[in-house]
């Protein structure tokens, strides 16, 4: 099994490197981690969290920065080089950091603590539960390679994280899209006051919501697109594929609507009825997260509970530990790719 340090500096290796054998000529592979989720020639726009959480600071002297020795990888580092005073480095030791983040805030500060979302729920769950839920402590949990966003295999890929922080009472759970709603939410869940566990995209982080003159709101589901035929009601980067989807289908006049749900607690439920009870609607719910206790259940269970009975799919990971490798393959593997979401909906019509 990789190494926290290996995994780590599997984060920087770029998408394709040149590799040489004896009797050939140099030839690309891809790497099993990319840097970047980004399809090839999109819009994208650096380290939008670290970026956005030094603006924040600037006006809120209360707010820190801790890392369970990933600044890097979790683009906390910006912050550190603009606040070192303001920065704390916990080494690897997410317990140590959760504690003390719980500790900083009892005492007036606003903790931003970050680490691979792998480490925060599993690894640190009953710290995070006892010292920061349960006292209902001002910390902000801002966790990178949430989902299948890392090819390194089960040790770095967070397919849980959604369920197991959707239990913890207490905490709000936000699943953003791209950097513009990074770059939004991060003053707006410094101004929910509570714990906060976030799903960080970081790096090279495409840009795609602004094209739709979307505006972040804590516990706000968005109409993003409007469609007749289908609803897509995602989180996180399957937003982004479902956006693809919807403008892929159009070309087989399939009208598909997106409706983007970045806080998957609170639900916003009265949101989520009014579209999903449009009648001779396909309403698939798509997440980059198991379907055992994410976005998908959590509407299938509103929905019942509501008497609101569309015709309903799911889209998700399964639940199995999965491989590792390409992104781009483990994708399509796991039907989260923007191609595999438009053949399963072309399926279900």
């Amino acid at each position: 099994m990789a190494t926290r340090l290996e995994g780590a500096r599997c984060r920087e290796v770029s998408m394709k490197s040149v590799t040489t054998t004896p009797s050939s000529k140099p030839r690309l592979t891809t790497s099993a981690m990319i840097a970047s989720i980004a399809s090839e020639g999109q819009r994208t726009k650096s380290a939008p969290f670290g970026h956005a959480l030094v603006e924040l600071a600037r006006a809120r002297p209360e707010v820190i920065g801790m890392t369970a020795d990933l600044g890097k990888y979790t683009d906390l580092h910006i912050f550190g080089k603009e606040f070192p005073d303001r920065y704390y480095q916990m080494g690897m030791a997410e317990q140590l950091l959760f504690g003390a983040a719980s500790g900083l805030a009892a005492e007036g500060f606003m903790p931003f603590a970050t680490t691979y979302a792998v480490f925060a729920s599993r690894r640190a769950y009953d710290f995070i539960h006892q010292t920061i839920a349960e006292e209902n402590r001002n910390v902000k949990i801002v966790c990178a390679l949430p989902g299948l966003t890392s090819g390194y295999g089960p040790s770095h890929q967070a397919a849980e994280d959604l369920a197991l922080f959707r239990a913890m009472p207490n905490m709000m759970v936000i699943d953003p899209c791209d950097a513009h709603e990074i770059e939004q939410a991060v003053p707006a869940i410094a101004a929910h006051q509570g714990p906060v566990y976030m799903r960080l995209l970081r790096g090279q982080v495409p840009l795609v919501l602004d094209e739709y003159d979307y505006r972040f709101e804590p516990g706000k589901a968005k109409l993003v697109r409007d469609g007749r035929d289908v609803l897509v009601i995602s989180s996180g980067i399957l937003t982004m594929r479902a956006l693809e989807t919807a403008k892929a289908l159009a070309d087989d006049s399939i009208d598909v609507g997106v409706l983007h749900v970045p806080t998957i607690k609170p639900l916003d439920t009265e949101t989520i009825l009014r579209e999903a009870g449009k009648s001779g609607r396909l309403v698939v719910v798509a997440e980059n997260h198991t379907l055992i206790g994410g976005l998908g259940e959590a509407v299938a269970g509103l929905l019942m509970r509501s008497g609101v009975h569309p015709a309903f799919r799911q889209i998700g990971l399964p639940d199995e530990f999965l491989d590792a490798g390409a992104l781009p393959t483990l994708h399509d593997r796991y039907g989260i790719s923007a191609a595999a979401v438009a053949t399963q909906i072309k399926g279900w019509l």
